[in-house]
């Protein structure tokens, strides 16, 4: 891998990487290395105007680090990071038009929350009464009025996530850049944020690009989502295709619960050799000597694990074909008695519809 390689040339970086009008935010074949250890791998993406836009993938996968690099911390090996039709690749933080909230918050403990947020326009020099008024409106638009003179110790996690918010707001940023905001909650409070994050978002209609590990995070708050697996982009596209159209079996499996076949078993069962993904919620459990309706196809199998999960009954179910399916279907979609349990033999039944042959969408895939 060469050094840094930003193009001087401006005739050649601008016919190849100016981004259009509606494009916020565009990065172009940027690579990170730290030493011998390749963080990011030729990642190209454009980020839309007024999108909420997740970075997924699990620890290492080069999300935060991409996050870095937009912010100004760090600086790619090679390739370019536009921002607003500006090439901002070698600009320092503190001139680009983003901000960042973190995981952590990074509070100050010993300011108010007035002054925390007000802090970097106090940084820049605004006037005392022009700050006041603006950490006053940061503080209405995350419904935290009266809490101006408490300090972060006052607050709870959620309370201290909105401080971080509207200090990040209040210096009016084009794009909001969000490391795991929401990753020292709780999970109902975790919940509740997302909800309100997401109605946030929708209220300024700032670009959000919010980095995350949890799949149903991204799934529920995203307009999009870029999936990254050990540096490189596995797809990227709407919640929906992503979910019900994997590009790759690390998609496929990653993003919730999916059974994925091929090779000789999914010749058996789907006629082909291709991987395929069918998810579990979209099969549904029969009694053996039940034949599939018209249109339907089903395979046959044993009940080895039955999970009550709360919402949902989960099956774990080894095939006759070999390998081991996940089946689930909400808790009230049948009676105790109608339940097969362990040691069962049952017919999985499912549209021919419902089946992916991964690799099928391929935008943002490598």
């Amino acid at each position: 891998m060469p050094g840094i390689a930003v193009d001087t040339d401006e005739a050649t970086r601008g016919a190849a990487s100016t981004p259009s009008t509606e494009v916020v935010l565009r990065l172009v074949d940027v690579s990170k290395n730290f030493g011998e250890v390749q963080a990011v791998d030729g990642i190209s993406l454009d980020v839309h105007a007024g999108e909420f836009f997740a970075l997924l993938g699990p620890s290492g996968s080069g999300k935060t680090t991409c996050l870095r690099m937009v912010a100004g911390f760090d600086r790619p090996t090679s390739g370019w990071i536009w921002l607003a039709g500006r090439d901002v690749t070698d600009d320092p933080p503190f001139v680009r038009e983003v901000n960042t909230v973190f995981q952590d918050y990074a509070l100050f403990p010993h300011m108010s929350v007035a002054d925390n947020i007000g802090y970097g326009l106090r940084v820049r020099g605004v006037r005392k009464a022009d700050r006041a008024a603006r950490v006053d409106e940061a503080l209405r638009t995350v419904r935290l009025e009266g809490y101006g003179d408490r300090r972060p110790a006052q607050l709870s996690g959620g309370q201290r996530q909105r401080v971080a918010l509207a200090r990040a707001l209040v210096k009016r940023p084009r794009v909001l850049l969000l490391d795991e905001p929401l990753g020292a909650l709780d999970r109902k409070l975790r919940e509740e944020m997302q909800v309100e994050l997401k109605g946030l978002q929708r209220e300024l209609g700032i670009t959000f690009v919010f980095v995350t590990h949890d799949q149903d995070e991204a799934l529920t708050m995203s307009d999009r989502i870029a999936v990254f697996n050990n540096g490189r982009l596995e797809q990227v596209g709407a919640p929906a295709d992503i979910y019900d159209r994997p590009s790759t079996p690390f998609v496929a499996d990653f993003i919730g619960t999916s059974n994925i076949i091929e090779g000789a078993a999914a010749v058996e069962i789907f006629g082909a050799p291709d991987a395929a993904s069918l998810r579990p919620e979209r099969i549904r459990l029969a009694a053996l000597d039940q034949q599939p309706a018209a249109g339907e196809a089903s395979t046959t199998g044993s009940v080895v694990d039955l999970v009550n999960a709360g919402a949902t009954t989960r099956w774990v179910v080894t095939l006759d074909a070999g390998p081991v399916w996940v089946v689930t279907a909400p808790a009230g979609a049948s009676t105790p008695a109608d339940l097969p349990g362990r040691g069962r033999r049952v017919r999985l039944v499912w549209a021919p519809s419902s089946v992916y042959v991964l690799g099928k969408n391929p935008e943002g895939a490598p």
